[in-house]
């Protein structure tokens, strides 16, 4: 309905979705749902990293669609796939770590699935086609990842903390430091001697695992603060391992439910700023500034009592904060590509 509001060709879009059923229903290699579910969820060793990368294919926005249909669906029960959505020439793509499937959305040429393998999946298609290959895929693959893929029981979790917080009205958490306009928060296993926003940054970095990942949630005007974005390639560069930017709340609806209920093998950068206004919501005790940081806090707090790495970075001067934070993250990316570009002296090769 949305979409027929926004003038869309409903009739165009079911029409789409009806032909590629006819190929839904078969058993053999021309199902390219089964196929396609099969790369998504049946390697073995499981690549659980799925990177999504548009190469022309006319469907703006379809990467963040399949990244909430696929971490929501499959990440429960410590398993699950972690969507990427990225670029051609994202870290992810031309250095390719031996756990992630590279998607490559591709121009409208050919049925979906024109090339699916074991090592990556090259799809094309019209938008009521993908949607329909893609939602069969994510049912395959959560068959085969032995989980249920219609429910979310771990999306809950958050919104019942955010709502505790709320009806106690507890005061701010005191910042474990402040450096410049960045106030840093983390458990102290965490921070260790941390002085700088650097030095949190890095012990964060540092928590992460051979087959881990790193997620960078921004409770910021996504709009105004757009530039936050480019600081995932840097991240991906500096770490080599997958790294996903989700604008909040929205991505506690898609790769939240993967956070809490997937594999214990992420950290978690959380990243707030204060607001220069705000607004009462009417009939509540309550304003949208005091809700937004009881979404950030209560998610961070289940991911905490989760065991999963969060450090909070909130940005007391927007503009400051995020030059601050972005500047940190280009020096720590320049200082990994240093040392990886230093001669191996110990002898070892």
């Amino acid at each position: 309905m949305p979409s027929g509001l926004a003038g869309a060709d409903i009739e165009a879009l079911i029409d789409d979705a009806e032909e590629i059923s006819e190929f839904l229903s078969e058993d053999g290699d021309d199902n390219v749902g089964l196929r396609l579910g099969a790369v998504l969820g049946g390697t073995t060793p499981l690549r659980d990293k799925i990177v999504f990368a548009d190469t022309g294919s006319g469907l703006p926005g379809f990467g963040d669609w399949a990244e909430q249909l696929i971490a929501e669906s499959t990440g429960k029960l410590g398993t699950g796939l972690l969507p990427v959505v990225a670029s051609l020439d994202a870290p992810e793509i031309v250095d390719l770590p031996d756990d992630v499937v590279p998607v490559l959305l591709s121009a409208i040429d050919a049925l979906p699935g024109d090339e699916v393998d074991g090592t990556r999946a090259v799809v094309s298609g019209t938008l009521g086609s993908q949607l329909f290959v893609w939602e069969y895929a994510v049912a395959v693959a959560g068959r085969l990842l032995g989980i249920n893929p219609f429910d979310q029981p771990d999306v809950e979790a958050a919104k019942n903390a955010a709502r505790g917080l709320l009806d106690a009205q507890p005061e701010p958490t005191p910042a474990d430091f402040v450096d410049g306009a960045i106030e840093v928060r983390g458990d102290s296993a965490l921070l260790g001697n941390s002085s700088t926003v650097g030095d949190a940054v890095q012990s964060l970095l540092d928590s992460l695992g051979p087959d881990g990942y790193l997620s960078v949630q921004a409770y910021l005007d996504r709009h105004a603060q757009s530039s936050l974005e480019g600081v995932r390639a840097p991240l991906a560069r500096t770490t080599g391992r997958p790294v996903t930017f989700g604008w909040a709340p929205r991505f506690l609806h898609s790769t939240g439910q993967f956070h809490k209920g997937g594999p214990a093998s992420g950290v978690y950068l959380q990243v707030t700023g204060a607001a220069s206004s705000d607004l009462g919501i009417p009939g509540l005790p309550f304003t949208f500034g005091q809700l937004i940081s009881a979404q950030a806090a209560g998610d961070a707090q289940v991911l905490a009592d989760h065991g999963r790495p969060v450090l909070r970075l909130h940005l007391a001067d927007r503009t400051a904060g995020l030059a601050q934070l972005s500047s940190v993250i280009e020096s720590l990316a320049g200082t990994a590509a240093h040392a990886a570009s230093r001669p191996d002296t110990s002898g070892n090769g």
